[in-house]
């Protein structure tokens, strides 16, 4: 199924015959038109018919999914004295903590007239509060990371055999982080697939993510919203070509510009983000880290006071940077250029979001401009190249941290790394 450009952007949210509450939280939300992934699937997921989307980030396909499972709950209400606490009706399975809360959130929205309970399971926090919350309250939309519901999969404190909705978010990026065998336990838990509604989304769609899918699908609509770049129209990109020693003080000296109100700094490893992020702290600059190793309440009071402005900086791995879905973000620095062209996308797409302009600075240095050919093939664009001028190059207020690298040990990796259903039917 191809895009129409005459429908693109004309879709109201009034026109998809929703209920009430449901549309009064869209209206509230600021939303009267439906982005083209969100015109070219409701009609298709609205009619209960299973979907497999591609899009890139920041296009609204959260909305989209959560909109279709909303509707749903609301055309086939279960009494809650026919229900069950731990029996969810909906089930948002997202690869990281951050992407699987910043959804639970926009459910919670969307959610505001209708009642629903929204209930988040995540790894790294509150393991007794989610825990008490799936044993004895009635959840219905359950939106999870996969170790952590394998976790009360096995202790029997939530069960999936009434899923209604099955919802797959990033699945390229599940893939990419070795969570396809907890992905399949899960689903052997859930609803047969002709027995529910299931929507798969991701950026990308390598042969092995549509083996997949079309394992954990069922006759499923391919709605593919391909941009005319593959990177954010509204993100101004520049590489400078730099010595690796020259990066430090450009970063720093252009951090000090007024332009940069919120910026995202982005390496390739944990350890170089602990480096940068001490680094820049050390020249004065407001910054924090945001990686894996970070205990997560802290990394939500990060984020929190990155939203509000009293940090400016965010040092972040790949993996963590998926979950900053933060608008106001000015500019995204590449310290290194990451070894996959597709996280480069995924990385500036961090800022010009919500119709902004943004910023794009790549550091190609001696060690890692061999990625940037690859980049530019995945994107079909020549990126525009420079060298930092005398401003950039000015000597830091304070000397740089001065690091011994001892050997690392041997043996030690350096990188982070069905019974009373009351189904829905499928219109014709």
């Amino acid at each position: 199924m191809t895009s129409d450009p005459k429908h693109t952007g004309d879709l109201r949210f009034s026109d998809l015959n929703l209920d009430k509450r449901l549309l009064d939280a869209i209206t509230a939300i600021g939303f009267e038109f439906c982005t083209p992934i969100q015109a070219e699937t409701l009609p298709w997921t609205l009619a209960c018919e299973d979907l497999i989307g591609q899009a890139q980030t920041g296009t609204g396909k959260t909305a989209a999914f959560l909109i279709t499972a909303i509707q749903s709950l609301l055309e086939t209400p279960i009494p809650e004295s026919d229900r069950c606490a731990s029996e969810p009706r909906v089930l948002a399975l997202a690869p990281t903590r951050e992407l699987a809360m910043q959804i639970a959130r926009d459910a919670e929205q969307l959610c505001q007239h209708t009642g629903h309970n929204v209930v988040t399971v995540v790894g790294g926090m509150h393991y007794d509060k989610q825990r008490d919350q799936l044993q004895n309250e009635i959840v219905d939309i359950l939106v999870a990371t996969p170790g952590r519901l394998i976790d009360f999969l096995g202790s029997q404190d939530v069960f999936l055999d009434q899923i209604d909705i099955l919802i797959l978010d990033e699945a390229d990026r599940m893939l990419d982080m070795g969570f396809i065998p907890d992905v399949k336990r899960i689903i052997r838990k859930c609803t047969p697939k002709d027995d529910r509604q299931t929507l798969l989304f991701s950026a990308t769609f390598n042969q092995d993510v549509l083996n997949l899918a079309s394992m954990w699908t069922s006759n499923a609509e391919f709605v593919e919203i391909e941009p005319e770049q593959k990177t954010a129209e509204r993100v101004e990109q520049t590489v400078y070509l730099l010595g690796d020693d020259e990066k430090l003080p450009v970063l720093v000296n252009f951090l000090r510009r007024p332009e940069v109100e919120k910026a995202l700094v982005f390496a390739n490893r944990r350890d170089q983000c602990r480096d940068l992020e001490e680094d820049l702290r050390n020249q004065g600059v407001k910054v924090a880290l945001m990686s894996g190793e970070i205990a997560q309440n802290k990394r939500l009071k990060t984020l929190d006071q990155f939203k509000k402005g009293s940090i400016q900086v965010l040092v972040a791995t790949d993996v963590a940077g998926r979950g900053i879905h933060v608008n106001g973000v000015t500019h995204v620095f590449n310290y290194n250029l990451p070894d996959n062209a597709e996280d480069y996308v995924h990385r500036i797409g961090r800022t010009g979001r919500a119709g902004k302009h943004g910023v794009s600075i790549s550091f190609a240095g001696e060690n890692d401009s061999f990625s940037l050919p690859a980049i530019e093939a995945y994107i079909s664009q020549k990126l525009k190249t420079a060298v930092p001028d005398e401003a950039l190059m000015a000597a830091m207020d304070n000397p740089p941290i001065t690091r011994k690298r001892g050997r690392r040990p041997q043996g030690q990796g350096g990188r982070g790394g069905q019974g009373g259903r009351n189904q829905r039917q499928r219109r014709n």
